[in-house]
């Protein structure tokens, strides 16, 4: 058992302190937003909920627990106060990060390790030398209590040591963590889907297809594949000839990054911002947004559990089997 420190308890972070207390983790939540901290325990029991219902938590695990695992703090102080590892989810902000990380740098243990959940951010150069050492990257997928996947990136100066803590930490708690060798905005699947967005966004502002189009080819094509074969098993399946003959026909040219999408600004702009606002790319019915992401919840976990069931044919060495 680790005591974990977890700055933010906005979407990731309520969540993230979810994962490390059914990890056997005693956690320790705070966020600079009163509103958002008190907000956390409840979004933290539906998923709990949510959880225990489907089977992928034991039943033992009350709200009751969960209050007693996860404890809320005012103060950035209080919250890493002989914490071992400080987990930060906060906005996406390189000088609000670097604010923190100057923050922690007085306030934490000096042998603390400090993993950043940052989605695209380069943070090494946002924290102080010295810490350095004990600072890399641990970046969760939403919700982290189902997505199993953990890009785990050290710095320049990171201690190997260091990374190898956070790495048999989240592989303990069954998750499936990734050493990459070297920091690349985005990881790998976040880069994947950064070009999957391109692609479906130049098809929508070209007026190729609608959005419910666009997730049908993908749920019903692309989906249904994926998760047995991922891409590259997939390939071998088809035959690699095949591969190398499409990459000879240059039939597909990717869209240039334009750094806008003309369906997305709109929608944004009448206030369609997604589940939250009620709609987005698809109108919600006036469902309330806890509702929506129990829901979402649900089948998530039911597909991942035909997915442990079934068994992957990715991800696998198989040679000599």
């Amino acid at each position: 058992m680790s005591r974990i420190a977890v700055l933010g308890a906005g979407t990731m972070g309520h969540a993230l302190a979810l994962v490390f207390a059914l990890g056997g983790h005693r956690v320790r939540l705070t966020d600079s937003n009163p509103e958002t901290l008190a907000r956390a325990q409840g979004l933290m029991e539906k998923a709990l909920a949510s959880l225990v219902a489907g089977g992928e938590a034991p039943a033992e695990w009350t709200s009751a627990r969960l209050a007693q695992a996860v404890t809320r703090h005012g103060s950035l102080a209080e919250c890493v106060e002989g914490a071992e590892l400080i987990v930060e989810a906060i906005v996406e902000d390189p000088e609000a990060k670097r604010a923190l990380f100057a923050e922690l740098d007085r306030l934490a243990p000096e042998e603390a390790i400090i993993a950043s959940n940052t989605s695209y951010l380069d943070i090494f150069p946002l924290v102080p030398e010295r810490r350095q050492p004990r600072t890399l990257i641990a970046h969760w997928y939403t919700p982290p209590y189902l997505c199993d996947l953990v890009d785990i990136v050290g710095g320049p100066r990171t201690d190997p040591a260091a990374v190898e803590t956070v790495r048999a930490m989240c592989a303990a708690m069954g998750k499936q963590p990734i050493v990459m060798r070297r920091f690349v905005p985005g990881y790998i699947a976040n880069r994947i889907q950064s070009a999957i967005g391109l692609e479906v966004q130049r098809l929508l502002d070209e007026g190729i297809a609608t959005a419910q189009e666009i997730d049908a080819a993908i749920v019903h094509g692309i989906a249904l594949r994926l998760p047995i074969l991922g891409v590259f098993a997939k390939a071998d399946f088809t035959g690699l000839p095949m591969m190398q003959h499409a990459l000879r026909n240059r039939m597909y040219e990717p869209p240039p990054v334009r750094g806008r999408c003309e369906t997305l600004d709109r929608l944004v702009a009448e206030g369609r911002t997604g589940v939250m606002s009620g709609a987005g790319f698809y109108d919600w019915g006036g469902k309330d947004p806890a509702t929506l992401f129990e829901e979402r919840d649900r089948r998530l976990i039911a597909l991942k559990q035909a997915l442990r069931r079934i068994g992957t044919m990715a991800g696998m060495e198989r040679s000599g089997e």
